[in-house]
């Protein structure tokens, strides 16, 4: 691999966005044991946002180690509700419980982009927005996680936004591709700049 563009993610979501913007790359799961850093990193005082921060950066350096002559994109995304970091939910219950916690209030995503280069970073972005929930009927919450039960288990908060989740919500407040968990613009500024991609 010489000279490509990496992503270190497996993100069904992030591969679709770089995809769908014509941008040419490899995939590659970086395999670290994410709730594990969080833990550590939420032990050492660290904000959610510089958690992102720092497990974009953990993801794109273990894959750049081994593809010194490639861009690496590592990327991460944290919601924030009240001071606390949500999380996947591990099962219909978990996740209705959690949508009832945030509905009608807001929570915050940071989404992280690192890109590496020759094992060391080059360049780093963190998204941010707000998001406002409505006041979402039990009933509904319960429907909802039941129908895309399949789709959003594997999704911090437990809804996604580009889906059915997007009923969820009375508004957002900043990038809409930070929520989807990938600050695309600012990447494709970057490749732009680096003369990876035209633009």
């Amino acid at each position: 691999m010489g000279g490509e563009l990496i992503l270190a993610s497996s993100s069904e979501v992030r591969k679709e966005l770089l995809e769908k913007s014509n941008i040419s790359f490899l995939s590659v799961k970086p395999n670290i044991d994410e709730d594990a850093v969080k833990t550590s990193l939420l032990n050492e005082n660290y904000s959610p946002r510089d958690i992102a921060d720092a497990l974009a950066e953990l993801k794109a350096s273990k894959i750049s180690l081994k593809n010194p002559d490639s861009l690496v994109l590592g990327c991460d995304q944290i919601l924030e509700f009240e001071g606390l970091i949500l999380k996947k939910p591990s099962s219909k219950n978990i996740a209705v419980q959690q949508l009832m916690k945030i509905s009608g209030k807001k929570h915050t995503a940071y989404s992280a982009a690192v890109i590496f280069e020759n094992a060391r970073p080059i360049w780093r972005f963190v998204g941010k927005a707000d998001l406002f929930l409505k006041n979402n009927s039990e009933r509904y919450i319960y429907d909802y996680v039941d129908r895309n039960w399949d789709s959003i288990k594997n999704s911090v908060g437990g809804y996604k936004i580009e889906e059915e989740g997007c009923r969820l919500f009375t508004r957002i407040n900043g990038d809409h591709f930070s929520v989807l968990g990938l600050p695309l613009l600012e990447v494709i500024n970057f490749l732009c700049i680096r003369g990876v991609i035209d633009g």
